[in-house]
């Protein structure tokens, strides 16, 4: 009896120390709840996971919402319009909210939002009052425009330099479409766990048929434009997986390829870090244009090749660093150990290939 009074105590004391919030929202919805959370991990507020304290409230004319039971810290809050009262922040395909929402220091990202930009410090007893606008994160969706550099090791024989093509780096992020530089998704079906959309992307071109004496009589094997269908699906403890397959879309290559990619999030300071594991597979029309030797390229030192479909790993990571809350870069890299469907190749003698994208752009 004593050890249970001894704890409603301790208890209650604790509460007592514990800070509260007081919100006021300037433009609640007309129904529904009002959510308050409060989060103290960088990587659960990258993703809207887990929050520490949160708090659910019916909306009410001129009301104040309070959030009780705030352990001091230092914290970010999310507020946001639960207007169809399903318990969750509703998003598209690619993770942004389509509900109304608001951060702490009236935080307004543009792209995953940064817990050191939204920071607070809470301490013991605080009863704070703070006043909120709710906004909409993809209406009208976000423009951005900057420049952008996509990489590709080279991997053949005498070849000693790497295909390095700038490109305008045009980034929308908006209820369905996201465009980032050479990659392109369009949200179709889904948007809770598992979501289907439509994709594309450039493939760089393997090479020109001038970086290396082995080449010559191949002819330059350009890029290509790919596309086809993509499943994004959220695993448990925050990781994604992706799976889709894509093909040549301008006849150039004749075939496709197919990528399944596990990654996990975390945030560090501005920047977001999502290392990523991959298997590549390559139709044979793809392999055989991009590492082949057909008989009337060959000769009596390059015999003729079939590499045909092959297996690829791959591991990388991608980082996208807001600098500021409209500059913000992006960088994706990763090495790919090539099988030796590939290596075998008269033409290849390297086992891996470096890949990467970088850009820098200002969000309108």
């Amino acid at each position: 009896m004593r050890i249970a009074c001894g704890l409603l105590l301790l208890t209650a004391c604790c509460y007592a120390n514990a800070a509260q919030i007081a919100l006021r929202v300037s433009n609640p919805p007309a129904t529904g709840s009002l959510v308050l959370q409060v989060y103290d991990s960088a990587s659960a507020f990258g993703d809207f996971r887990d929050p520490m304290v949160q708090a659910r409230i019916p909306i009410a004319p001129d009301a104040d919402y309070r959030l009780r039971g705030i352990a001091a810290g230092t914290v970010a809050l999310l507020v946001f319009a639960d207007e169809n009262d399903n318990g969750v922040l509703d998003q598209n395909f690619i993770g942004l909210p389509t509900e109304a929402i608001w951060l702490s220091n009236d935080y307004r990202p543009k792209g995953p939002p940064s817990f050191e930009r939204a920071a607070i410090v809470i301490n013991e007893g605080d009863e704070l009052m703070l006043d909120a606008t709710l906004i909409s994160v993809i209406d009208g969706g976000q423009w951005g425009a900057g420049i952008g550099l996509i990489a590709r090791g080279s991997p053949y024989v005498g070849s000693d330099g790497s295909v390095l093509q700038p490109i305008p780096a045009i980034t929308y992020l908006g209820e369905r479409l996201q465009w980032l530089g050479p990659n392109i998704q369009y949200g179709l079906a889904g948007r809770g766990r598992v979501r289907l959309a439509a994709v594309a992307n450039w493939r760089v071109g393997a090479y020109e048929e001038d970086d290396s004496a082995v080449l010559v009589g191949l002819g330059d094997r350009d890029g290509a434009l790919m596309a086809g269908l993509g499943i994004n699906a959220d695993l448990p403890a925050g990781f994604q997986l992706g799976v889709d397959y894509r093909h040549d879309l301008l006849d150039r290559i004749g075939g496709g390829v197919a990528r399944a990619q596990l990654s996990r999030s975390f945030v560090a300071g501005i920047a977001r870090l999502s290392p990523t594991l991959g298997v590549n597979w390559l139709s044979a029309g793809v392999a055989d244009y991009e590492y082949g030797v057909s008989a009337t390229g060959a000769t009596a030192t390059r015999p003729a090749y079939d590499a045909g479909s092959n297996v690829s790993v791959e591991i990388g990571i991608r980082a996208l660093i807001e600098i500021t809350p409209r500059w913000r870069a992006i960088v994706n890299v990763s090495v790919e150990s090539l099988p030796d469907e590939i290596t075998d190749s008269p033409i290849v003698d390297e086992d891996r290939i470096v890949n990467g994208f970088a850009a820098l752009t200002y969000t309108f």
